[in-house]
């Protein structure tokens, strides 16, 4: 799927991506990476220079071998509008997985694509969720402003945990309290009660890849 593209100086959209592939297709290169119909018609998708012209599964399978073992889930019991920026924000950090606790289905208009790059998993119940992410031996760290919780500025994330973020509007519920290994908070200087559970997963992330991740490769 293309991307919109940006405004040129003429007032047109300019495309994002690049071209077909110059020359006749007998002297494309011999990558079985690489999708014919791409180089035929040029690659307009959004994703990282590397993989212009990469075959769908290529992509995927690539990521496979560089995802972080960190782990994402939000409930959805009541159609949370911030899961797309969720999926989009997990597959931007190369998490392992999203977990979407609840209603399984999601508005995916905010992953902007990203969902097909993304490992996504439902669990129906809480229970479900939880008795995955036991077997699977990880922590269940929530993040939400609650008295009691800990400073995400200064605590010690686990290498391999699941980050879960609750509702937009009342946050993480009791299950989720009850069972979490910590909870966290993120600071907040201003006037509103909280962020939106988006801007609360990218900075969780974030601060995940700053504690454990390659900031080189992040940069390459």
């Amino acid at each position: 799927m293309a991307d919109a593209g940006v405004p040129g100086d003429s007032g047109d959209v300019l495309p994002h991506g690049v071209g077909p592939w110059p020359g006749e297709a007998d002297a494309w290169p011999a990558d079985p990476r690489l999708d014919p119909e791409l180089l035929r018609d040029g690659d307009r998708r959004n994703v990282v220079d590397r993989y212009r012209y990469w075959r769908h599964e290529a992509i995927v399978a690539d990521l496979d071998q560089r995802r972080h073992p960190f782990h994402v889930a939000i409930e959805n019991w009541q159609h949370d509008f911030n899961i797309g920026s969720v999926v989009r924000t997990a597959n931007a950090f190369a998490a392992r997985e999203v977990h979407i606790i609840g209603n399984r289905r999601w508005n995916r208009r905010g992953a902007m694509v990203t969902d097909r790059y993304q490992h996504v998993r439902h669990h129906p119940s809480f229970e479900e969720f939880v008795a995955w992410a036991n077997g699977a031996g990880l922590d269940v760290i929530g993040i939400d402003n609650l008295p009691g919780s800990v400073p995400l500025e200064t605590a010690a994330l686990p290498r391999s945990c699941v980050l879960v973020f609750g509702q937009e509007s009342v946050g993480l519920s009791d299950a989720v309290r009850e069972v979490a290994d910590a909870t966290l908070a993120i600071a907040q200087y201003g006037s509103t009660r909280s962020i939106n559970a988006g801007a609360a997963a990218a900075i969780a992330m974030h601060a995940w890849i700053c504690e454990h991740g390659d900031i080189a490769a992040g940069h390459g």
